[in-house]
């Protein structure tokens, strides 16, 4: 598999996507990667590190999108950003997958131009994976579309399932609508709405579910508009980190505290791990005609690592075709009722 990773996206590029790279080519066999950016910086930042050369590619791009850029800016001034070449690189065919830790709106914009939707996908979703007491769960939409009509929250519903099924390997994933009460009359117009189409979907759908319970492990899939699910991801990951520096304020205060934490230490470390981004590397852009990651902007090499192995399963299992083909039998469904 020969993944495109945008080496000037993100608060450190292209050094940690870099490293990122370079860790990737030397842990995970059959992941090959070509960096996409400043072919000098590239080659200044690969000096010195050890790897089999035939795997790591570099193709230039003269032009960064900063994140003061707009997507349309973007699109209309930037034809030569590491952003847009790299997304040109799936279209034709020479990359599989594309990692970007970039600006997300231009990504989104641009994926949507180039590569397209998949069939029967009015709007792509960013769909982002999140710890529960027992595993994980699939949030989305988590930034993409802050407006949603209600057959969009039943298009999220569907290629979250698609994705949970073919990635997560669960059989029957169970779906739940984020809103503010488990009845079906709980909610804005746009929710009640939604559940309704949800309702008779063919899915798993297990109704509303509130936001003290989403990490409780009753669902995996949480559908939501881009502006809840982005808010709820932020708070999230503030709360965590939250956490972990106040548990570590508490148990240090004291001399007897220390030695408390030296004990906990192990527990502290696994509680950051199972909290921690970079463990999860990447959320996809679903319904996007191909394979797009999108990584924190913020990421470590560890992230850009594990967003390239999570765009590797995703092209390889081509989500999107089978987005493509869910979308369009529960179409088929909805004109035979």
């Amino acid at each position: 598999m020969l993944i495109a990773l945008d080496a000037m996206g993100g608060d450190h590029a292209p050094t940690i996507n870099v490293e990122g790279a370079v860790e990737t080519v030397k842990e995970q066999d059959g992941i090959d990667v070509i960096l996409v950016g400043d072919d000098a910086l590239i080659r200044q930042e690969l000096q010195g590190k050890r790897f089999d050369p035939t795997r790591i590619r570099i193709i230039h791009a003269s032009q960064v999108v900063e994140m003061y850029d707009s997507p349309s800016t973007a699109l209309r001034k930037k034809r030569d950003s590491s952003i847009r070449v790299g997304i040109e690189l799936v279209k034709t065919g020479v990359a599989d997958a594309f990692v970007s830790a970039g600006h997300s709106g231009v990504v989104m914009a641009t994926s949507k131009m180039v590569l397209g939707t998949s069939n029967g996908v009015d709007r792509p979703a960013i769909a982002t994976l999140m710890p529960t007491l027992k595993d994980a769960f699939l949030l989305l939409d988590v930034g993409a579309n802050v407006d949603c009509r209600p057959e969009n929250l039943l298009q999220f519903g569907l290629m979250g399932n698609t994705y949970c099924r073919l990635v997560l390997g669960k059989t029957e994933p169970k779906v739940s609508l984020l809103s503010i009460g488990e009845e079906d009359i709980k909610g804005n117009e746009l929710t009640k709405e939604a559940f309704k189409l949800l309702k008779n979907a063919p899915l798993n759908f297990t109704g509303n579910i509130e936001g003290k319970d989403i990490f409780s492990g009753r669902a995996d899939v949480v559908i939501c508009d881009g502006f809840i699910g982005n808010v709820v991801l932020k708070v999230s990951e503030g709360l965590a980190e939250t956490i972990l520096k106040m548990l570590k304020q508490e148990i240090t205060a004291g001399s007897s505290g220390r030695i408390g934490y030296l004990m906990l230490k192990p527990a502290l470390r696994n509680f950051k791990k199972r909290t921690d981004y970079d463990e999860y590397g990447g959320a996809p852009l679903l319904g996007i005609n191909g394979a797009c990651i999108i990584s924190h902007g913020r990421s470590s090499a560890k992230a850009i690592k594990n967003a390239l192995r999570v765009a590797n399963n995703y092209s390889r299992m081509k989500v999107h075709e089978a987005i493509s083909k869910d979308i369009e039998n529960c179409s088929k469904s909805a004109a035979q009722v």
